[in-house]
């Protein structure tokens, strides 16, 4: 990250817009000086996805190795500038966040009153430093985005990630703790809590919303690293599940709408279309199909038909995921917009199922996903199958598979319905139909006779199908996401080359820590 340009260019931003600074720092929320509110929102920003990001770190690479999808030809070896993107997004979004504590820090009120700004903060905080270090492992925190401070922390040192994930579950369990949810609450001495109000374009200043992320994320991450640390994970996964702690549920998943945040999200297709190589493959379509028949008689999950398409012939065709040099060549033009007008015209080239059109096209109704509600019915169905944190019980684990299951398929219908371009809709089954579809043999948990606890983490996977750094985790932790070959070394993104080039002495220091800056070395919570 390029920290004296960035630093230089944040000081201009902020000299820019902090008139009367002093007055500002005893009460940022003055309506005549509402500096903070923006600059929080400036962090909810941070949230959209890059458009490099999605060429580069996930169709280019994570959607082939966590084969949610396969990449048809020749990729591209320039990854760099995805890993620039997301090291800078997080680095500016960290910066913005130091100085909003800063304020509050300064603020001449009661400390309690701040309690719920601080909540949305520190959840921010550690939803985008998760990502982070789960994609990179050490990086540098607790010295990072502070330049502003001082110019000795232009150059900030690694931390380990393991004293990252605890210090952010930390800060989560404060969340659980202090965040007062009840309406406009007041302290004991009738001071009232302070708010972002409008400015959270996130969760709409849905307080309980904000605890209920919270807890899912402690969730999320507990589980992530109770392989490395049961001791520090197996508590908080206790904490949750047995005291029944609020979490996420069906029609409260963490979502980044564009058309109620007011943007367009102009990225997704973009990365689609420019990079074209993504189609179906032969491991996620024998997930949702009992067979090859090219009409779809044998899909048996209805989300086959959100995530995917047929090819231009309309026959169901995945790309074989190991291909040999009789594989015939794949091309096409599935993903260009004239499709709004001509959806049928994928190129006679296209001979392999893309994925759907409108999945990836509607820049305004189709959200970006963080965390879904399935994800957590997934996470607890785990916990009693294994017994972590909790009595092992296979029914209990089997009932919120179930749920997850079904949970997983509203969520999705519910993307198609809320699409005001969506063409050519796939049948939106009613209750009743989704029970029937759960009784399908390769979907009912309580009468399957394999391993219940692959089903957990396919499931899980398949949620996770526009979130493949969600499902890359998920991957690396188990190693039993289903799969067609062999394992890859590939287990992390190398730092981007900014990192050695403006902050040496520390980048060559963590190199040495680790042996080598390359994908084959395993982050901290991996066996």
């Amino acid at each position: 990250m390029r920290r004296i340009l960035a630093l230089t260019l944040f000081i201009s931003l902020l000299a820019s817009c902090t008139k009367d600074f002093e007055e500002m720092n005893r009460n940022p929320f003055s309506p005549t000086q509402t500096d903070i509110g923006p600059l929080f929102n400036t962090v909810v920003q941070s949230l959209r996805l890059g458009w490099n990001e999605q060429f580069y770190l996930h169709n280019e690479t994570l959607y082939d190795i966590t084969q949610q999808g396969v990449k048809t030809g020749v990729g591209f070896a320039n990854i760099t500038i995805g890993t620039e993107e997301v090291w800078a997004n997080y680095y500016k979004a960290l910066a913005h966040i130091r100085e909003i504590e800063r304020r509050l820090d300064e603020m001449e009120t009661e400390p309690e009153a701040l309690n719920n700004v601080r909540a949305q903060l520190k959840v921010l905080l550690a939803y985008k430093t998760f990502r982070l270090t789960d994609l990179f492992g050490d990086i540098p925190f607790t010295d990072a985005g502070r330049g502003f401070e001082s110019l000795d922390f232009a150059r900030p040192k690694f931390d380990d990630q393991e004293s990252i994930y605890k210090f952010l579950m930390e800060e989560l369990k404060w969340v659980e703790d202090n965040i007062n949810t009840i309406p406009n609450p007041t302290t004991a001495a009738g001071t009232p809590y302070l708010s972002f109000g409008n400015f959270d374009t996130f969760l709409g200043g849905d307080l309980a919303r904000w605890r209920k992320f919270a807890n899912s994320l402690r969730l999320r991450h507990a589980m992530r690293m109770v392989e490395k640390d049961p001791a520090f994970a197996t508590p908080i996964l206790q904490d949750i599940i047995q005291n029944n702690l609020p979490v996420i549920k069906p029609g409260e998943e963490v979502i980044m709408r564009p058309a109620q945040q007011g943007w367009v999200n102009e990225g997704v297709n973009w990365s689609f279309s420019e990079h074209k190589k993504l189609r179906m493959g032969s491991n996620i379509w024998h997930q949702l199909s009992e067979n090859d028949n090219k009409d779809g008689s044998g899909i048996f999950d209805p989300r086959a038909r959100i995530f995917f398409e047929t090819n231009n012939a309309n026959e169901w065709a995945p790309y074989p995921q190991l291909p040999d040099a009789n594989t015939p060549a794949e091309g096409g033009i599935p993903y260009e917009r004239h499709r709004d007008f001509n959806y049928d015209i994928k190129g006679a080239a296209c001979i392999y199922s893309p994925f759907n059109y409108y999945l990836i096209r509607d820049d305004s109704y189709i959200p970006e996903i963080i965390l879904t509600a399935a994800e957590v019915h997934f996470i607890k169905a785990e916990a009693y199958m294994r017994g972590l944190g909790v009595a092992a019980s296979s029914p209990n684990a089997e009932i919120a598979f179930t749920d997850g299951l079904v949970a997983s398929i509203k969520f999705w219908q519910g993307l198609v319905t809320g699409s005001d371009i969506w063409a050519n809709k796939p049948p939106i089954l009613t209750d009743g139909e989704i029970f029937a579809a759960t009784a399908h043999p390769r979907l009912n948990i309580f009468s399957a006779t394999g391993d219940k606890l692959q089903m957990i983490y396919t499931q899980q996977w398949l949620d996770a199908f526009r979130q493949p750094w969600e499902a890359f985790a998920l991957w690396r932790r188990t190693g039993a996401t289903p799969r067609e070959g062999n394992l890859p070394a590939y287990y992390r993104f190398a730092y981007p080359p900014s990192e050695a080039t403006n902050n040496p002495e520390h980048w060559s220091g963590q190199v040495a820590k680790m042996g080598e800056d390359s994908p084959a070395v395993k982050v901290w919570w991996m066996k």
